[in-house]
């Protein structure tokens, strides 16, 4: 059988509801899609109308189901509350928050501010929180069934060089995600997380391997099957976990990254080897990235 297949029947995810934060580009994008396909009313979110708009339009384009587009920056409570609000209002109510919008960027941790930790630690960490909380508690209120699906990383759980702020943010993550499946079980909602190694996108990729990096170092050698993830596969799992085939798994963390982490911890740690004044062409680049 192909890895790129999808591994679920089409109804897996019929009548359910799931949200899908960052779900505009990317692997959110990938993970909502194969949700729709699933048959699940699909919700995405991010800070960017006219992305949100096209990836919806994508999307049901493939699969002949509604996607709703919310702009919400994850940062904000309020914005998350009317997330929250117009789901219901479209759909009826949530059955599933898919924790997904991220920021990262490769650094020596001495060239950074203290605001740029504070960046990336409340989009992963500070959003995720905001997401959990609200949809949490919504779900406690009406006495009703949920399942928080969180993307983690294999570093939140060993650490890594260079991508300290992400690093950070991830772990409060994970511990999140153990915590509440234990406190919140009770209230019959659900918390997993996976944590994928490299799986190649656009925007994300460019910024993590810019082009002065991509000849010094090679993500695919350090893994031991010698290639990266395929989205399908990511999405295979997420909807796995998302779905009622995964009714007793309850904080649990699943590795998807083909051994990597094993190999070597530390996803980033072999960026010991970049010279300083490569990292000012790597800064220039990033910029460069960034602004396109």
């Amino acid at each position: 059988m192909n890895y790129k297949n999808s591994m679920l029947k089409d109804n897996a995810l019929e009548s359910k509801t799931i949200v899908v934060t960052g779900g505009g580009t990317g692997l959110g994008k990938s993970m909502a899609t194969y949700y729709s396909k699933l048959g699940a009313n699909v919700v995405i979110t991010s800070r960017k109308l006219e992305v949100l708009e096209k990836a919806s339009k994508e999307i049901t384009a493939e699969t002949g189901n509604k996607v709703l587009p919310v702009v919400c920056d994850v940062r904000k409570e309020d914005q998350v509350n009317d997330l929250l609000k117009a789901a219901e209002s479209e759909f009826g109510e949530v059955n599933g928050l898919l924790n997904n919008a991220a920021g990262n960027f490769i650094s020596p941790t001495e060239r950074l501010s203290p605001k740029a930790f504070g960046v990336i630690i409340d989009i992963v960490l500070k959003g995720t929180i905001n997401c959990t909380m609200v949809f949490g508690k919504n779900w406690i209120d009406k006495k009703q069934p949920g399942t928080v699906l969180n993307i983690v990383t294999t570093y939140a759980s060993t650490g890594s060089g260079y991508v300290v702020p992400s690093a950070c943010a991830k772990a409060g993550v994970l511990a999140m995600t153990r915590s509440l499946a234990v406190e919140w079980a009770k209230y019959n909602i659900r918390f997993n997380a996976i944590a994928p190694g490299p799986f190649p996108t656009k925007g994300a990729w460019d910024r993590l391997v810019p082009k002065p990096l991509k000849d010094k170092i090679s993500m695919e050698k350090r893994i031991p099957l010698k290639r990266t993830g395929d989205h399908q596969e990511l999405a295979n799992l997420a909807a796995y976990l998302m779905s009622d085939f995964s009714a007793y798994i309850n904080g649990e963390v699943v590795t998807i990254d083909g051994g990597e982490w094993l190999q070597g911890a530390g996803q980033f740690n072999q960026l010991e080897a970049v010279p300083s004044e490569m990292w000012d062409m790597i800064e220039e680049s990033i910029r460069g990235t960034k602004g396109s």
